[in-house]
């Protein structure tokens, strides 16, 4: 495949058309970020990959005739997956892309660290705007590391590339100005080390997005983006398999446990609710099933422990809620839920996160002076 697009070619035209819809979305708002998404192709960095259709997951490759179209749509390519099942790395929504990109708010001459070389596209981005020698990319998979050196050398980009465990950062070749994180790996305390007093961290938390800023105390805060976005999980060795909810499904469905009737606080289906059960219970895994008369069940596990929760909503707002373990599950996330609710259910974007010098983590409502809840 060759690596440059030529002048008005189909892949040319379907660039740009996205982003003309990234711009008119509000995810692109300035021109250096506009003029990187122009200038590199994303087709170079994913010659093949998964995209989930109406019957399920299917391979699209090169040469298909909705390739081209798949890539230069807002959607995630998932191009790798472990012995389980797990996708394990992908090609990020370029609309998702493009706003945490925007938040970094970088200027020329700021150093990054990108936690997540993927395919290499970002860090393409990145080396676009600020020159090769300011982006540093980290990645636990060595073969991915190399796969992304081999299609960006073949752009003319040279960031460095490194693999290893994204937690720690990448501290031989710091200091950075910025750290942008595109797996789900939280904000880990040896990041606000490597970034210099006033830097900026974007990364993804539970289902949110939060950028944060660095202080002289290595203490860090900021908001939660607007957008919601739930990331694959950080691994921790190449061959790492990870945990799948669904393996819990067939289980919970003939577990017995203490049962009783609860008030539902909001409808379990709304895309906020993710955004507070992973801030408050990050370990607790959910799968969704249905039983006896299609009743459907949503099932929370903690594996550590082998605490588990069913709760079966009704058409009244309540709920039949069955639950097991040392860990009362349900009973942890209904607090935060229930709040929400009560205050008119405000987006990701006016809630903030304090981290302490000593990594104690806060979420807040409003004002960090607000209503909060200490987080795990």
């Amino acid at each position: 495949m060759s690596t440059a697009t030529p002048p008005h070619s189909p892949a040319e035209k379907l660039r740009r058309q996205m982003i003309d819809r990234l711009t008119t979305a509000g995810a692109l708002r300035t021109a250096p970020w506009i003029e990187a998404f122009t200038a590199v192709p994303r087709e170079a960095f994913v010659p093949e990959f998964d995209v989930r259709g109406p019957d399920g997951m299917r391979r699209v490759r090169c040469g298909d005739a909705d390739w081209l179209p798949a890539v230069y749509s807002d959607r995630s390519l998932l191009t790798q997956w472990d012995e389980g099942g797990t996708a394990t790395s992908s090609s990020t929504e370029p609309g998702l892309m493009a706003r945490m990109l925007e938040a970094l708010d970088v200027a020329d001459g700021h150093r990054v660290l990108e936690i997540g070389v993927g395919t290499g596209y970002n860090a393409a981005l990145l080396s676009h705007r600020l020159g090769s020698d300011r982006v540093v990319s980290v990645d636990i998979d060595p073969a991915l590391v190399d796969a992304a050196r081999n299609r960006l050398n073949g752009l003319g980009h040279t960031p460095t590339l490194v693999a290893g465990d994204g937690t720690a950062g990448c501290p031989e070749h710091g200091p950075y100005d910025r750290i942008l994180a595109t797996c789900g790996i939280g904000v880990p305390d040896a990041w606000r080390h490597q970034v210099e007093p006033g830097g900026v961290i974007v990364s993804n938390v539970g289902c949110g997005l939060a950028r944060l800023t660095v202080h002289a105390d290595r203490s860090a805060a900021g908001r939660f983006l607007p957008a919601l976005a739930a990331f694959m999980s950080a691994r921790h060795s190449p061959g790492q398999v990870m945990p799948r909810a669904g393996q819990y499904a067939g289980i919970l469905a003939t577990a017995v446990g203490r049962t009783r009737s609860i008030t539902l606080p909001v409808d379990l289906a709304d895309p906020m609710v993710p955004f507070f059960t992973f801030l408050v219970q990050p370990d607790v895994l959910e799968v969704g099933f249905t039983q006896g008369a299609g009743e459907y069940t949503r099932g929370l596990v903690d594996p550590v422990t082998d605490s588990w929760a069913c709760i079966s909503p009704r058409p009244d707002g309540t709920a039949h809620l069955e639950h097991k373990g040392p860990r009362n599950l349900w009973d942890e996330r209904e607090p935060i839920l229930t709040h929400w609710a009560e205050n008119g259910r405000p987006g990701p974007e006016r809630y903030g996160l304090t981290i302490t010098p000593d990594g104690e983590r806060t979420l807040w409502l409003d004002k960090s002076t607000g209503a909060s809840w200490r987080l795990p």
